[in-house]
């Protein structure tokens, strides 16, 4: 894979190495053991590796063809909804009203009958293809509307935000039949698995990871072929771009089709390891979250958005423990401190440090013959 440079292939084996040593770790190692990995630790890193994906899915789109999308959230719980759903059906009658084809919040609301929008989840196939299909075509939808009118800038970005905050509020409503306020919970098994035990946990980590990397190899050949270039210079000068004869709607709408996609598989990895999925996970505010760890890892550099994502939500955890009156100012000194003196995100200037050090290098060895001479 010559598209993948020397930071994504560190960043491969670090995901790689995680997938491995992780669930080493948590099953091998005996809990006395220094270096025994707890189960809910092994859930917190597989979410910290959804959000990732999600940060790079958002990379795609705004580091590359600048669309500052402020909806990502929506299409990430588009696709956990999704999941949820084809968990909720396999609960079956060990639900708390044990019924066996409606889940308890429908029981409770004296539902008579299975929506027929519910049907074909009990089979995971299908599951897994609405993971891909809903926020794709939603995605779809609305950026074809979007991108042929023209709409860009600060604009665009509002309208993705009142995307997603219309459906919080339509998925809020308990005629939705997606469990309202409560959302989807109490998931029992997934594929012929218990969800809470400790081999899933292990097995779900791991396909994070492998989706988290599968993630950054399709983006990485997305922005390296042609069809990236034209992405960075629909970025950099859209106008002059549309005038050469570019089609700059159709190479918008495929970055955003498939930034949707990579978004709602995170979100659906994302809901059988933290075992919730309700309406607050479309909140602007967690779109925006997504935006500000790509800016803090990098924008522009896939690897910095996947990092940014960790080292935000690490610390959100971090401090939430060690500081629970003070953690809101102390990760808003966080990002105050990147804006000011790292505004290319951690990767984005260490990559700047590495090329001014190149350039010094280059420069000194050019210096020296005439010197000797």
């Amino acid at each position: 894979m010559g598209f993948i440079d020397r930071s994504g292939a560190v960043f491969l084996a670090l995901v790689g190495l995680a997938a491995l040593l992780v669930p080493a770790a948590n099953l091998l190692l005996p809990e006395t053991s220094a270096l025994h990995v707890p189960t809910y630790a092994v859930s917190l890193m597989g979410k910290y590796l959804a959000y990732a994906l999600l940060a790079l899915s958002l990379d795609l789109v705004w580091g590359y063809c600048g669309i500052l999308s402020l909806g990502h959230g929506a299409f990430f719980a588009l696709g956990g909804y999704a999941m949820g759903m084809h968990l909720m059906r396999q609960i079956g009658p060990r639900g708390v009203y044990g019924h066996p084809v409606l889940p308890d919040f429908m029981v409770f609301l004296n539902w008579k009958e299975l929506p027929w929008y519910w049907h074909g989840f009990d089979w995971f196939p299908f599951a897994a293809l609405m993971v891909l299909a809903v926020p794709g075509l939603l995605a779809f939808a609305f950026g074809w509307l979007a991108f042929r009118s023209r709409v860009t800038g600060v604009y665009l970005s509002i309208i993705t935000q009142a995307m997603t905050f219309a459906l919080m509020l339509a998925f809020f409503r308990n005629d939705m039949g997606l469990g309202g306020n409560n959302g989807l919970t109490d998931f029992k098994d997934l594929l012929g698995f218990p969800v809470q035990a400790q081999g899933t946990r292990v097995a779900l980590f791991v396909l994070t990871a492998l989706a988290l990397a599968l993630g950054y190899v399709v983006a990485r050949h997305m922005v390296t072929s042609t069809y990236g270039k034209v992405l960075v210079a629909i970025r950099d000068a859209e106008a002059r771009t549309r005038f050469l004869g570019y089609r700059v709607e159709s190479f918008k709408l495929v970055a955003f089709t498939v930034s949707a996609m990579m978004a709602g598989v995170a979100g659906a990895l994302y809901v059988p390891q933290v075992g919730i999925i309700n309406p607050s996970e479309f909140s602007p505010a967690n779109s925006i979250e997504a935006v500000i760890w790509v800016a803090v890892g990098g924008r522009g550099t896939l690897v910095g958005a996947a990092l940014g994502a960790v080292v935000v939500n690490f610390s959100k955890t971090w401090l939430t423990g060690a500081l629970p009156e003070l953690w809101l100012f102390a990760l808003g000194a966080l990002f105050v401190v990147v804006t000011l003196y790292l505004p290319k995100g951690i990767v984005g200037t260490l990559a700047g440090l590495a090329a001014r050090r190149r350039t010094r290098h280059a420069a000194d060895a050019g210096v020296a013959p005439q010197a000797a001479e």
